[in-house]
């Protein structure tokens, strides 16, 4: 091979490894914030999406992480799993370990029945939140990694934070 085709060789591949890689991925504009209100949260887990409504409208759809075991229903404390069902924000809690949070009002009545029927703890402390506090803000975590919460960006959590009022309700399906 001459030294002309090893260089070539050589370029095409580097060329290649800063197209795939190194290059910036592609980034959308940024949205204008959302500043009125909304009156509903509708989580869907399976697709890992939150999308926040007013007036029936949806307003903005936000990728999200969940319990670390996302299939399936929340039965017990320590299983991984984000609850399913209807809840309501209950509280808010800007002194997170977490980028801020808005609690869920989980467990209700029948997951406590639930739980103590096979002799455990429901689990609580659910909430839609952003990244751990120990991580810069331009890091958010990848994968299903909670304890059974909702995470979603430290930008995001800010904005949600903002529009959703307590007693919003909070639609989590499968």
């Amino acid at each position: 091979m001459s030294r002309l085709s090893r260089f070539l060789t050589v370029f095409v591949i580097l060329a290649g490894v800063y197209i795939l890689l190194l290059r910036p991925a592609y980034q959308p504009p940024p949205l204008a914030p959302l500043t009125e209100r909304i009156d509903h949260i509708l989580i869907e887990k399976a697709d890992r999406r939150l999308t926040v409504y007013r007036n029936g409208k949806a307003l903005r759809t936000y990728d999200i992480a969940l319990g670390f075991t996302p299939m399936g229903d929340k039965e017990i404390e320590g299983d991984g799993k984000t609850p399913e069902g209807h809840f309501n924000i209950n509280r808010r809690n800007p002194d997170s370990a977490y980028h801020l949070s808005l609690g869920i009002n989980y467990p209700q009545a029948q997951d406590t029945a639930h739980a103590r029927a096979i002799g455990k703890s429901p689990g609580g402390d659910i909430f839609i939140h952003g990244q751990p506090n120990s991580l810069p803000d331009a890091i958010t975590l990848p994968g299903d990694w909670t304890a059974g919460c909702v995470a979603v960006s430290n930008a995001e959590i800010e904005e949600l934070w903002q529009i959703t009022p307590n007693g919003t309700p909070v639609e989590i399906r499968p």
